[in-house]
């Protein structure tokens, strides 16, 4: 089967949650270009070293400006181009957050939107771009963002905007994308300019062909649903082409839009996504198509605030499984054999969250331990805590609360719960120590109390109500 052509095949790193460290990284881009990624898509967010009086977006770890250099030269050296993101609507969080920055929000209450009314609003997002730019000289395309704009038309300024006739929140949306383009444009003439389609979706065509937004940037279509409508998009890209939005490009999820707080990926999910682009591709007429890429997004957080969603060693297999499928036009045989060997994995498991063979690609220990852990961890803790008959009978809530304990029954129970926590607790030390390799400290200990101290600690509450009891009886 020939493979429609999709365009450039990018592969999104979203850094506002678990970004690696550069060593993996190193490891990380060989692979992907190996199974048939053209460049990335880098959405730095806090990670960027942002320096004057934007140094304080920058996170703890942040990448110092030697670091993004060597990202850069390792994305060269094994053919991937860079194309940096930097949100300049919505989601904007990680900026309007801080104090010195809040008087720009679009709702005092929310850090998400930027108020677009405001010159000073403008001057911070070009000062945003403009450092970005600086470290990436080379680069030939920007995206700018602008999905998810929550709240657009509450502040007080749109709100007066909005009584005057003729004025809508589509024409404001469009008149602060239109803006901040031309400012970027006028600093940086040769860039292509990229956003999220969703806030243009609803609006008519002859809004979008009358605002001249085509001029300035490229939309993003985006929907991550193994369900996704093809007769639905395929309208939609066709009322874009019509409003003179010719030059259009994709987006396609490989992890992190399955739940919030999701820690498994299912490349099955991601798999029937793929799919489903593959045939808006194929039903869209050759000659007035010029689809410019794919973005293959792998989400770390929904936002700034929120939970880690499946971290990337986790996700490589739904990546390596998805990128080889655009590249081949379905998962077939010659698919699954690069796969195979590109991942050093035997069995495909493209139907379970729960994976069985991890192989040796980059990261693999950690993706063994994290579907372990996720597996069994609270099945078994609380299969003891719930499913001990002495443990029930003879070491009750309100026996704990008491501290009470009957010495011979203590011994039913307590060998087993000793035992249980220390290989839960070795488990979760090599979990660190894997990790350790690949993240920075703060991401570690994220997961972990995320995902193995709430399971562990009854256990150790347990336990330490037992040795306070114990100690009684003496």
């Amino acid at each position: 089967m020939a493979s429609p052509c999709v365009g450039k095949k990018l592969v999104h790193l979203d850094l506002k949650g678990a970004p690696p460290r550069i060593a993996y990284l190193a490891q990380l881009f060989p692979l992907f270009s190996q199974l048939g990624a053209d460049g990335l898509l880098m959405e730095y967010e806090d990670m960027f070293p942002y320096e004057g009086r934007l140094e304080v977006l920058r996170a703890t770890n942040a990448y110092s400006p030697d670091e993004i250099k060597q990202i850069l030269d390792l994305a060269k050296s094994n053919g991937l181009e860079v194309i940096p993101l930097v949100q300049t609507f919505g989601h904007m969080e990680f900026v309007l957050k801080h104090q010195q920055f809040s008087s720009l929000r679009e709702v005092s209450c929310t850090p998400n939107a930027i108020n677009p009314h405001k010159e000073q609003s403008l001057e911070l997002l070009q000062c945003l771009t403009d450092q970005v730019m600086a470290l990436h000289p080379e680069a030939q395309c920007l995206h700018i963002g602008a999905d998810e704009v929550h709240l657009l038309g509450s502040g007080e300024e749109s709100q007066e905007w909005l009584k005057v006739q003729g004025n809508n929140l589509d024409k404001l949306f469009v008149s602060h994308v239109k803006k901040v383009a031309e400012r970027v444009l006028s600093a940086h003439p040769h860039l292509t300019l990229i956003i999220w389609d969703d806030m243009l979706r609803g609006m008519s065509q002859d809004l979008l062909k009358d605002s001249g937004i085509a001029d300035v940037i490229q939309p993003m279509i985006w929907d991550y649903n193994p369900t996704l409508d093809v007769e639905r998009t395929v309208l939609l890209i066709e009322k874009y082409q019509q409003s003179g939005l010719s030059k259009l490009w994709l987006a396609s999820s490989f992890k992190g839009s399955t739940e919030v707080n999701q820690s498994l990926t299912c490349i099955g999910n991601h798999l029937a996504n793929h799919t489903q682009w593959l045939k808006v591709v194929t039903a869209l007429p050759k000659d007035t198509t010029e689809l410019q890429g794919i973005a293959i997004t792998g989400w770390q957080r929904y936002d700034h605030f929120s939970v880690l969603c499946e971290l990337l060693p986790v996700g490589l297999p739904s990546l390596a499984a998805c990128l080889q499928t655009l590249q081949h036009g379905e998962f077939n045989e010659e698919a699954q054999r690069t796969f195979q060997q590109a991942l050093g994995v035997v069995n495909v498991e493209a139907d379970t969250f729960v994976r069985e063979d991890f192989g040796s690609f980059p990261g693999s220990e950690v993706a063994r331990l994290i579907n372990h852990i996720n597996a069994y961890l609270k099945s078994t803790v609380d299969g003891f805590l719930e499913g001990n008959r002495y443990a029930i009978g003879w070491f009750s809530p309100y026996h704990r609360k008491k501290r009470i304990v009957h010495p011979i029954m203590l011994q039913q129970f307590e060998p087993e719960a000793k035992g249980l926590l220390l290989k839960w607790e070795l488990v979760a030390q090599n979990l660190q120590a894997a990790m350790d390799l690949l993240y920075y400290p703060d991401t570690v200990e994220e997961w972990l109390d995320e995902h193995v101290n709430p399971a562990l600690d009854p256990l150790r509450g347990f336990l330490q109500d037992l040795q306070e009891a114990t100690e009684q009886l003496s």
